[in-house]
């Protein structure tokens, strides 16, 4: 894995061993950054469920001028930690290591404003998305413009949006999960 473009350009990231995290392609990677490079430049961006951090690193290295990378386990937090340090980007880097629905009391608790972007690729079967998605719905950390990237099973239903303040505005599927962009409904 490594970053695909931007100032960290060509650099390698390390990765867990075992199942513990669900890297992100780097052919998928660099579709979806195809799709949002618009959006990114300057970009405040707020990777959920983070990882090796390959997502936010991009963002990162692709122009956002932050990242708040969340992950719980320690191993993957180090594995942020030592692929911020590779790159040289952990200058505008922050990382929580707690699990999200604290780290977004946490953010709120400390004033800060919407995210531009937030990404999350939570465990897939654990219905984490929606817990997130419907914090979210009640946080200031969201505003109109804020596009929410979920990173999903092909199978992971997302009806249950139509009863939130969130709608979908876009998907891509691949052969084995998808990519589900979502923002505020139009009042």
């Amino acid at each position: 894995m490594r970053v695909i473009a931007g100032t960290a350009r060509r650099l390698p990231l390390k990765t867990l061993d075992g199942l513990d995290t669900r890297p992100t392609t780097d052919r998928i990677k660099e579709t979806l950054f195809n799709m949002i490079q618009a959006d990114v430049s300057g970009s405040r961006f707020l990777d959920l469920f983070s990882g090796s951090g390959s997502i936010g690193i991009e963002a990162l290295s692709r122009g956002a001028s932050e990242c708040v990378f969340v992950e719980k386990n320690r191993k993957a937090a180090a594995c942020i930690r030592e692929n911020l340090s590779v790159t040289r980007l952990e200058e505008h880097a922050v990382l929580m290591e707690c699990d999200v629905l604290t780290a977004l009391r946490k953010l709120e608790d400390a004033g800060n404003e919407a995210f531009d972007i937030i990404y999350m690729d939570p465990p897939y079967g654990k219905d984490l998305e929606r817990e997130t998605l419907t914090c979210l719905s009640h946080s200031r950390l969201v505003d109109e413009v804020t596009l929410i990237l979920v990173e999903a099973s092909l199978d992971t239903d997302f009806s249950y949006l139509e009863d939130t303040i969130f709608t979908i505005v876009r998907e891509k599927k691949y052969k084995t999960n998808k990519h589900v962009f979502i923002s505020m409904k139009e009042l």
